[in-house]
């Protein structure tokens, strides 16, 4: 097979062997760089602060080595992931002005930011499961869901993740490029990255729509109708106190799915058929995708969750009270 590449000019072929893209977004912060990266390097430290606390309280508590922690705690491994694969390009390019990152690089960050995503989405198929048993069926909830099952959920998820998306930066090696191209974002995405290509690129949209479709699409639709199983229960609960107290249970989840899903759908569907957007739309969209959940995420949990609450308001109160100490003392 002739790669699409070698039918070019040997001018051309060097290019593609040194190709490397300019990272776009941020454009009206272009004189205001550093200023820029301020509140960006702030929001990139709380979300490392609260995904590892998260995760640090869920080590240390033994009352949540349960299901719907588990979960929560690879939902914030994902977040970690997710928001460590998206900001350093976006640091280096408003720190140090950096704009260009080489074609390997590229493909790696993007493998990683989108594996990290379907594996979010897929937490949050199995977090709505976890709900839907949980309201549903609670008699029965520790029989279903039980540790080792959760863990073999996690493990699924995992191999799902790494069979969708390895095709992604396979398929785009095949592909020709030839000039160094500005990309809509300040990281690397797949349909982002494909129209840029030189060669014919339908086989790669399609698998990236079929790779769109299979996880994050029908995550979204099982999701959506496991809470319509639940609402239907909820619905049929005798009073209204109990019916609240049954919601009240899905709230965080509920939280997390829109802040995930919605930015989503939107990027989605500029990608495919926002040709005449504004790039600043582009810029704030996936910048909200990608951003908002892991800083979000663990404030919702943080608050809504009694333990995880108790545990941090606690962590404040001992380092306040060492304080105190510390100034008797002196």
């Amino acid at each position: 097979m002739v790669h699409p590449c070698s039918i070019l000019p040997e001018a051309n072929s060097s290019q593609t062997k040194t190709l490397s893209f300019l990272l776009g977004g941020f454009s009206a912060w272009e004189s205001t760089q550093i200023w820029g990266a301020v509140p960006l390097c702030s929001a990139y430290l709380l979300a490392l602060l609260g995904n590892c606390t998260i995760l640090s309280i869920i080590k240390v508590e033994q009352s949540l080595h349960t299901p719907m922690y588990l979960l929560l705690a690879m939902l914030a491994v994902a977040d970690l992931g997710l928001c460590t694969s998206t900001f350093p390009s976006m640091l280096m390019m408003l720190c140090l002005k950096a704009r260009e990152i080489g074609f390997g690089i590229c493909l790696v960050q993007m493998f990683f930011i989108h594996s990290f995503t379907d594996i979010e989405s897929a937490v949050i198929l199995a977090m709505a499961f976890d709900r839907y048993v949980a309201i549903c069926h609670p008699l029965r909830y520790s029989s279903i869901l039980t540790n080792s099952v959760t863990m073999k959920i996690c493990v699924a998820i995992i191999m799902r993740t790494i069979l969708i998306v390895i095709p992604l930066p396979v398929l785009l090696i095949q592909l020709c490029f030839t000039t160094a191209s500005k990309l809509s974002h300040p990281y690397c995405l797949h349909p982002d990255i494909i129209k840029h290509s030189g060669s014919d690129t339908r086989i790669n949209s399609a698998y990236g729509l079929f790779a769109l479709i299979s996880t994050l699409g029908l995550d979204l639709l099982f999701v959506l109708l496991s809470y319509v199983l639940i609402l239907k229960t909820i619905l049929n609960i005798a009073t209204w106190r109990e019916r609240l107290k049954a919601l009240n249970t899905c709230i965080s989840h509920i939280c997390a799915v829109l802040l995930f899903f919605i930015p989503m759908i939107c990027l989605s569907m500029l990608h495919r058929c926002g040709k005449h957007v504004s790039p600043k739309v582009y810029t704030f969209v996936a910048n909200l995708h990608f951003l908002a959940p892991p800083l979000l995420n663990p404030i919702v949990y943080s608050v809504k969750t009694k333990v995880i609450r108790k545990r941090i308001l606690g962590m404040f109160y001992q380092r306040g009270a060492h304080n105190s100490r510390a100034v008797i003392c002196q």
